[in-house]
């Protein structure tokens, strides 16, 4: 069952100097999420494939409830409805899985895999998504809970604050909707900054795993940010942004803010890098700084791990976040481990 015996470490690192011994087999995530990692290192060590390892570990922290933003009962959005995203891809052939919006399905990253293995499709969303899911067999069930029905009635108290509204009426700095379009003709009298994700509203497990014979895939869960518009879907089930695998250079999964990180497909960014040479840990600096240039305190970060097994992980430094926790087990260690932002 993996590494017998490990007692867990918490290792504080650089993300200037941060280099892994090239090894595999590889399970690498985001944030402190032993569990999930466990269970993905024992399904890769007992001999199941890549993506089976993603799977379990992310089905893992879906049955968890993981900080409340992976799973059922948690992040409602603006009716009070917790929705799920997920995808996983296969690094050997680059299919693609995932589902945005899911509805009353708990295991969001086995019906993305659903979709991958029995689709020529790569995303379903919303209703139908979760009817795809229900003909393939799973379980419909209601993903709501108390806390995630105190969260929203604690919301509709403080009038609906904060949300993601701008240039509507009434004003949403102050009142709950239904809202309407204004025109702002230069004026900024209804524009309000977006709202800041940060790691007490929004996270995703993104996972990565390689197998000893170098097959990888990657994947990620979350049931999103919280108070979000319904029908909101941001990185995590988008190849490329949330997570990206392909098995001749390697692959890298983010996690943060993602109706950001998404317009930079930072995961096949960071992917890429590596294809051309570049080590892990600075593949994801790279990545983040394509987006600081645009977004110097946005919330975000990744994990990155090459064809070899050598990984690196990086954030991004904004108010209240300037270390990230990540997960990685190998033949050598089984800890968590932390880079300073840049």
């Amino acid at each position: 069952m993996g590494l017998p015996g490990y007692v867990p470490v918490l290792l504080v690192l650089s993300t200037s100097c941060f280099q892994a011994s090239a090894l595999v087999p590889l399970v690498l995530s985001t944030w402190g999420f032993a569990d999930a990692a466990r269970r993905a290192w024992s399904t890769l060590t007992s001999g199941g494939s890549a993506l089976d390892a993603v799977e379990q570990g992310c089905r893992q922290c879906e049955a968890q409830q993981c900080d409340g933003t992976v799973g059922y009962g948690g992040s409602p959005d603006e009716r009070g409805e917790t929705t799920l995203d997920a995808m996983i891809m296969n690094g050997n052939t680059i299919e693609v899985g995932a589902v945005g919006g899911l509805r009353r399905i708990k295991s969001a990253i086995s019906v993305a895999r659903a979709v991958m293995e029995h689709s020529t499709h790569s995303l379903l969303v919303g209703e139908s998504a979760s009817i795809f899911a229900q003909d393939m067999g799973f379980l419909s069930e209601d993903l709501t809970t108390n806390r995630s029905l105190l969260l929203y009635s604690e919301w509709l108290r403080k009038n609906c604050q904060p949300n993601n509204w701008k240039n509507v009426s009434p004003n949403p700095e102050t009142s709950c909707g239904p809202y309407k379009p204004v025109k702002v003709l230069g004026s900024k009298q209804h524009m309000m900054p977006r709202q800041r994700v940060n790691l007490h509203n929004h996270d995703t497990i993104g996972m990565i795993a390689i197998d000893k014979l170098g097959n990888i895939a990657a994947g990620t869960s979350t049931n999103g940010q919280i108070h979000k518009i319904p029908g909101r879907v941001g990185d995590s089930p988008i190849a490329g942004a949330g997570a990206y695998a392909d098995s001749t250079a390697g692959a890298a999964a983010a996690t943060g803010d993602g109706d950001v990180m998404m317009r930079f497909l930072p995961s096949y960014q960071a992917v890429e890098y590596m294809r051309m040479g570049i080590e892990p840990t600075t593949a994801c600096q790279r990545a983040i700084g394509r987006i600081q240039k645009y977004h110097p305190t946005f919330f975000g970060a990744m994990i990155c791990a090459n064809m070899t097994g050598s990984y690196g992980a990086a954030c991004s430094k904004s108010p209240g976040f300037d270390r990230f926790h990540f997960m990685v087990y190998n033949p050598a260690k089984g800890s968590e481990q932390t880079v300073d932002c840049i």
